[in-house]
């Protein structure tokens, strides 16, 4: 075999698409990802001897590995084929030495998008691994093994164990806790927004209508009444009207940190969602490689879209574009996300697959299209008994342009640009109105972060890199400084305030307002690190350090900075702040005293514990009276809980009633609120059971609903076995036995299985778990 050329990229699904490309003298096999890591149990590097990283094989690779060296060893050229980016030649360089190869017969290839064209271009073009993205991979996975490895055991020692620190991550959740304090000392003020509705006769004895604001906001209720009293019998008439024709440009085509953000809005993918996607149809041939922040198209994506629009739309919507990356620190600028063949509106696969996909194409199409061509027609209307002037704005689209295939979806928590058609007036033109409302409207706070937001706002911070966003905001939801969930609004009551026939009305409107959707929340704990993190290590989770770290790694990557060098001096300074920390100071525990127990006029207070957020009635050094503890509920948070909410707490477990002669108690726990029935556990509802307020009616109705599941989830019990259930799952019926579950072989029946069926069954997959272990 030895005139075969064997070609290893890191996926097998990228090596799957390569094949069908390369001829019989090419041999395609994946490496499936990094095939070593830093030593997990060490440190993994040796800091007296230049930072010397110790990489190991993980134990999972050793059989890949050995069959890449025996098919390496007998071929007669190695094709380095994995991504183009930093993490892409790291892989390839750890190939090289691990399999013992030699630069006589070891070429890197590298290419931005799997197609037969772009691939064997790569093998005309091959070059050689290229150190310094060797070094700049290198340096970020010392720079964050060394942070995470002394920082992560401080927070053990002076907070709680499983605890973890990182140089971008500590970031992430600074931002979030820094919007959660804005929003919790915001102050919701009100004013009041002034609408009228005019009248005018048109033509045809047809009655013309529309609105226009007021030009200005109203302090409060009196001065609205005040306004609408001198409104009484005033005379209105347009005093002017501007037309401006404007334009309107298509958006750039996606980087990483747009597609995330876009396939957020549009399809409510999470970031690692969209990657994982994006990752698919990067392997599978079809877009172009998916890490960049890139807005560039080749010449050739050009020519092709170009052809696209033509042939679509006509010659009157295409205008070709060369877009500029303006991306803070932006690095490996090859090309923007794009499809792989423009031809291609769609694809076959999940419908995943298909939405990313089309939103890629749209984009990239609508990029080379004309402008949208609109004209905002502004009409002034003054009044006969004040200076005030209400004002009414529309929209006409005049040519749709890039429109006609893809309009952006607006950002989060933003209304889209109003477009309303107004009437045909002009100027002086007479007005009649037929109502004039004042109607109250809130301030809002800040918006929170959606995974959406947060990405844009790293991005324009310079923290973190294309392939940094996704992984870092799954690390910290997996580490629970933040979750992510919907959360309940409120109601309040607005004030109305209408003129109608010269006669003022006052009314009052309910309102829904603060209901979040799928929004990021720094949870107790994680305000807890970020605070103990600011106070001792403000220098690493600094906004303007982290950026300045990404750009030493970019110079690295250019071969204009040594990576060890870069190294040495972040790490002599920190780890003597480590030190110093270490040998200072109580354990934090966020204990904030809310006040004093009115019944055994003991102190109260909130603070974290063992498990979590907890409230506490009396003092731990108190020998003789040991204290209360009881754990927060869902929504509640160590910062903003009152005392009067804290001693509510103490209400449960309580008990609700009897029922078929048992008592019900209600509880909460590690995992939530409870019902708890005959020794058997229940969970209450999330967002709609409060603990506190559970009445018996609703237990037993809970109770009943999940007796009702399990019964249908039921398909088979034995008698003699009390403990094996053939039952009805997410994915078909199985077998239980002992908390264990067993598949069911297609060709038989669960409901005609007998018990020595079942025990076989059960026998089989045992012997099959113990072969593959």
């Amino acid at each position: 075999m030895k005139e075969e050329n064997l070609v290893i990229v890191e996926s097998p699904a990228k090596a799957k698409t390569i094949e069908k490309f390369l001829g019989n003298e090419y041999l395609v096999k994946s490496s499936f990802g990094h095939i070593r890591d830093l030593d997990k149990k060490n440190l993994g590097i040796e800091i007296n001897n230049n930072y010397k990283p110790n990489y190991i094989i993980s134990p999972d690779k050793k059989k890949i590995v050995e069959e890449l060296k025996k098919l390496a060893k007998d071929a007669r050229m190695i094709w380095l084929a994995t991504d183009e980016d930093r993490e892409g030649e790291a892989i390839a360089w750890h190939l090289y030495h691990v399999l013992s190869l030699t630069s006589e017969k070891t070429r890197r290839i590298v290419f931005h998008e799997i197609t037969k064209d772009a691939i064997l271009n790569a093998i005309k073009n091959h070059r050689f691994i290229d150190t310094n993205l060797v070094n700049a991979q290198q340096a970020r996975r010392v720079l964050d093994r060394l942070v995470g490895f002394e920082l992560s055991p401080l927070l053990w020692k002076k907070i709680k164990p499983a605890l973890s620190a990182g140089r971008v991550q500590s970031v992430a959740v600074k931002l979030l806790a820094e919007r959660e304090r804005e929003i919790n000392s915001f102050k919701t003020s009100s004013n009041f927004k002034v609408i009228a509705t005019f009248t005018k006769p048109g033509q045809d004895d047809k009655i013309i209508k529309f609105q226009a604001e007021l030009e200005k906001r109203l302090a409060d209720m009196e001065i609205s009444r005040t306004f609408l009293e001198k409104m009484k019998g005033a005379e209105f008439k347009v005093s002017d009207i501007t037309r401006k024709p404007t334009k309107k440009s298509p958006l750039p085509p996606f980087t990483t940190s747009t597609l995330q953000q876009e396939a957020s809005r549009r399809l409510g993918f999470s970031v690692a969602q969209t990657m994982a996607v994006a990752q698919r149809l990067y392997e599978a041939g079809k877009i172009s490689y998916m890490r960049t922040d890139s807005v560039n198209l080749s010449d050739s994506a050009r020519s092709a879209t170009a052809k696209v629009i033509s042939e679509l739309f006509g010659k009157k919507y295409l205008h070709t574009r060369n877009y500029k990356t303006k991306t803070k620190g932006a690095q490996e600028a090859h090309e923007a996300i794009r499809p792989t063949n423009s031809d291609l509106q769609t694809i076959q696969g999940n419908v995943s697959d298909r939405k990313l996909y089309e939103l890629i194409w749209k984009r990239t199409i609508a990029s080379q299209m004309t402008d949208a061509e609109l004209e905002k027609t502004t009409i002034r209307i003054s009044n006969s008994k004040s200076p005030d002037i209400f004002i009414a704005t529309g929209e006409v689209l005049k040519f749709e342009g890039f429109l006609r295939l893809y309009k952006e979806s607006p950002e989060d928590d933003s209304e889209e640009e109003s477009g309303n058609l107004l009437p045909p007036v002009g100027k002086n033109d007479k007005l009649f109105p037929e109502k004039i409302e004042a109607s109250e409207k809130y301030t809002a706070h800040p918006p929170r972060y959606t995974e959406a937001s947060l990405v844009k706002k790293l991005e324009e911070m310079g923290i973190g890199r294309p392939s940094t966003y996704a992984p870092t905001i799954s690390t910290i939801q997996n580490r629970q400084y933040v979750i992510k969930e919907d959360r309940a609004g409120d109601v309040r009551k607005c004030k109305i305030l209408t003129l109608s026939q010269n006669t003022i009305h006052e009314s009052v409107k309910e309102e829904n307002y603060g209901f979040e959707k799928a929004k990021l929340f720094p949870t107790d704990i994680g305000l807890i690190v970020n605070d103990f993190l600011e106070q001792h290590f403000d220098s690493i989770i600094n906004y303007n350090f982290t950026a300045t770290v990404e750009e030493e790694f970019d110079l690295i990557a250019e071969g204009r900075v040594d990576w060890t060098t870069m190294i040495d001096k972040f790490y002599r300074p920190f780890h003597k702040k480590v030190d110093e920390t270490s040998k200072t100071g109580e354990k934090i525990k966020g204990e904030r005293l809310l006040g004093i127990d009115p019944e055994s006029g003991k102190p109260v207070y909130a603070k974290i514990g063992r498990y979590g957020p907890i409230v506490q009635i009396g003092d731990i050094r108190d020998q003789e009276n040991k204290p209360k503890f009881a754990s927060l509920l869902k929504g509640q948070s160590l910062e903003k809980i009152s005392l009067e909410e804290a001693l509510k707490l103490f209400r449960l477990p309580r008990i609700i009633g009897i029922y078929e002669n048992s008592e019900i108690t209600v509880g909460t726990g590690r995992y939530g609120p409870y019902i708890k029935h005959f020794n058997k556990y229940y969970s209450l509802k999330k967002g709609v059971d409060d603990p506190l307020k559970i009445t018996l009616e609703r237990a037993i109705e809970l109770i009943e609903d999940k007796r009702k599941d399990i019964k249908n989830k039921i398909i088979k019990s034995f008698s003699d076995s009390p403990d094996l259930l053939i039952l009805n799952g997410k994915y078909g019926p199985y077998i239980s036995l002992d908390k264990k579950n067993y598949k069911i072989p297609k060709s038989k029946n669960p409901n005609e299985l007998t018990l020595d069926e079942c025990k076989q069954i059960i026998s089989v997959s045992e012997r099959k778990t113990k072969k593959k272990k």
